[in-house]
């Protein structure tokens, strides 16, 4: 049974593997195709990357905890770090149409997140750090 789980995970880029199978699991268990397991796990990826590099400052400075919720052919993901807080409001959008040689480096990951999954909230609060929950739904697939 894997209709809801939560595990915690070393904030560490070796611990994406890990994560990337957790994720994989749960997408296969809401019913996803191939495609759709491999673009949650892409987008799940992308968001722990950044918690590692931005939340954290780099490795072993914290953990990630990682749950999943599937109900009514939705899958949901939520991600918590204790990292410093994240405001994607002041991440400008990317301008997609620019050249590579006019684009600054990085400035996709969250770009990416936003229009692979469903849905996509950050919350901030001192005490229960950052939390970004992802949706895809089940009429939403590749």
């Amino acid at each position: 049974m894997c209709s809801e789980q939560k595990r915690v995970f070393s904030a560490r880029y070796e611990s994406l593997e890990a994560i990337d199978a957790f994720v994989a699991n749960a997408a296969e268990c809401a019913g996803f195709d191939r495609c759709t397991v491999y673009q949650v796990q892409l987008a799940v990826d992308e968001a722990c990357s950044n918690i590692i590099e931005h939340a954290y400052g780099g490795e072993d400075r914290g953990v990630i905890e990682c749950s999943h919720r599937i109900q009514d052919g939705e899958l949901t993901i939520v991600l918590r770090d204790y990292g410093q807080p994240f405001n994607p409001a002041v991440v400008p959008e990317p301008d997609i149409e620019a050249g590579l040689e006019d684009r600054p480096e990085g400035g996709l990951g969250l770009y990416f997140i936003r229009n692979i999954m469903d849905e996509v909230v950050f919350e901030f609060d001192p005490v229960t750090g950052n939390v970004l929950t992802l949706v895809k739904r089940q009429g939403n697939i590749c």
